[in-house]
């Protein structure tokens, strides 16, 4: 597969692109990757050194890899944390013309707002452009729990709340614009065990949910989403079955974060887990609801 991935990039740690990318290579996919700013670190950290990259600049690299004729051989386009909202525009433009290229391409658009805890960590008017602009043009999108709530202005403290909110995000049908999966990370709920985080897939035919062990962290490793992000979407661009692309994800990052818990680091030992991102080690089934 060919993904087009527009995303963050820092040079130490692994969010954005840095999270995207080799998960993705590893598992033999071609990934061109174009990075909205360029960073020292994440801004979990605190403090940071870098930029945001330009909206022109962003539009000259992804128009220089048009020009390559490459956007008629586009599997996927990959978009995740923002760090202006006008790169947003940007965005939208290279997903016109990739699909104007070949229509058959899914766009996964991961909404990076914020999380509990931590509320909105993004830029004025980031979280109004995901929820009014992308995610009703997107093909996938992966909320948290928090962006969840946020994109549908609901309150959800149940399992069952949590699929009718994602069912409100998909495309009314079909062949309409809009959001054919949604995928719902780091799902929290009453009836959640305090040592177990979820999953949920929903699809106009049904919606599946998986459970993995919520692992210990002193400060829970950034970059999570943005992996989960990308091996949904590779998974599902290689298999095109929900439930074993939401148990392949799980299993795999369940996998990296625990190899990260045992060596009490903060950023996702991603090299060192790379086998495990090929064959997870464990294996989390999805179960339809």
């Amino acid at each position: 597969m060919r993904i087009l991935s527009i995303q963050s990039h820092v040079a130490y740690g692994y969010v954005g692109n840095r999270a995207a990318t080799f998960p993705l290579q590893r598992l033999g996919h071609d990934v061109w990757a174009v990075n909205t700013v360029e960073f020292s670190n994440h801004t979990g950290y605190g403090t940071w050194k870098g930029r945001i990259a330009t909206p022109d600049q962003v539009r000259d690299v992804i128009g220089g890899i048009q020009e390559r004729g490459a956007f008629r051989h586009c599997d996927g386009v990959l978009t995740g944390y923002l760090g202006d909202v006008a790169l947003g525009e940007v965005v939208l433009e290279a997903v016109a013309a990739v699909r104007n290229a070949n229509p058959a391409t899914w766009w996964c658009c991961d909404p990076v707002i914020g999380d509990v805890g931590r509320g909105i960590f993004v830029r004025p008017g980031i979280p109004e452009f995901f929820r009014d602009r992308a995610v009703p043009l997107a093909d996938v999108v992966t909320p948290n729990h928090f962006e969840l709530e946020l994109l549908t202005g609901s309150a959800i403290t149940t399992l069952e709340a949590a699929r009718q909110a994602a069912q409100r995000l998909l495309a009314p049908n079909a062949h309409a614009a809009g959001p054919k999966i949604v995928l719902v990370t780091s799902l929290r709920h009453e009836a959640s065990a305090d040592t177990s985080i979820e999953m949920l897939a929903v699809t106009a035919a049904g919606a599946w949910r998986v459970v993995t062990p919520l692992l210990p962290f002193p400060v829970a490793p950034n970059g999570t989403g943005d992996t989960v992000a990308a091996l949904f979407l590779a998974q599902w661009l290689t298999t095109r079955d929900v439930a074993a692309s939401l148990s392949f994800t799980a299993s795999a990052i369940f996998a990296v974060l625990e190899r990260t818990a045992q060596a009490g680091e903060r950023e996702l030992l991603l090299i060192a887990a790379q086998d495990a991102l090929v064959a997870p080690p464990r294996t989390f089934s999805a179960v339809r609801l």
